[in-house]
């Protein structure tokens, strides 16, 4: 029997530890990488007029506009959520990664290229504090999980209904034109964090040891999206 080719069949909460261990090393290994890819990218994209022109490209269609770049985001992240879970090969797992980040990078743009323009004015750091406050939050929230050990999986219902009445509420926005304001953003803040909790939770209990690509990026997201409304929070309280 060859014991090296063997595959753990069990969830990372089901593994002996050293397995267990492994596996939670090397899924926030790939969300620290994922993230300093993210941070590349867009240092390098962001002083291209390439960025500048799909921004305004992105913005100039109005709230209709944006929710037609929010719809194939959704449909690029399904794709390489997809490709991230597939058991056919590491290659196409870190394709679907590599295509999350690059999406992330280009969604964010706009938003980035607002709070540079702001902090040039105001000469303020906010995408240093949003990226600050972020990271905060989320190693608080991941080791909330990983000391208790709690399943957090009772949150799924929560954390869907949340979202699905904040996609109601940008959809309505768009239509009636009316603003989401701080009041918004500070609520996807509170879901946000609850769905950290619950997708640190799920990666624990519920992914197998060999998912960890699929993992990185499940907790990928939910942290990219919280650095979106934590800088959207400052920039906020800056124009008050």
């Amino acid at each position: 029997m060859n014991i090296g080719s063997y595959q753990n069949p069990y969830t990372a909460a089901e593994a002996q530890p050293a397995d267990r261990a492994t596996f939670i090393r090397n899924t926030y290994m790939h969300v620290a990488l994922a993230v300093g890819a993210l941070v590349a990218f867009e240092s390098i994209f962001l002083k291209t007029a390439l960025a500048q022109a799909m921004s305004v490209k992105m913005l100039s269609g109005g709230a209709l506009g944006w929710l037609l770049v929010l719809g194939l985001f959704m449909v690029v992240s399904h794709i390489a959520n997809r490709w991230a879970s597939s058991d056919t090969s590491s290659g196409i797992q870190y394709a679907g990664l590599g295509l999350f980040v690059i999406a992330e990078g280009v969604i964010l743009a706009p938003l980035l290229l607002m709070a540079q323009s702001m902090e040039t004015v105001m000469g303020d750091s906010l995408i240093a504090k949003a990226a600050l406050v972020t990271g905060g939050l989320f190693l608080g929230l991941t080791a909330i999980v990983l000391l208790t050990r709690k399943d957090f999986s009772f949150m799924k219902s929560i954390v869907s209904i949340g979202f699905f009445v904040a996609l109601g509420t940008i959809i309505a926005g768009a239509i009636f034109g009316f603003q989401l304001g701080t009041f918004f953003s500070a609520a996807m803040v509170l879901l946000l964090s609850g769905s950290i909790l619950y997708s640190t939770s799920n990666v624990m209990h519920h992914y197998r040891t060999t998912q960890h690509v699929a993992a990185a990026l499940a907790l990928f997201s939910s942290l990219a999206t919280l650095f979106w409304y934590v800088l959207q929070l400052f920039m906020s309280f800056s124009n008050d």
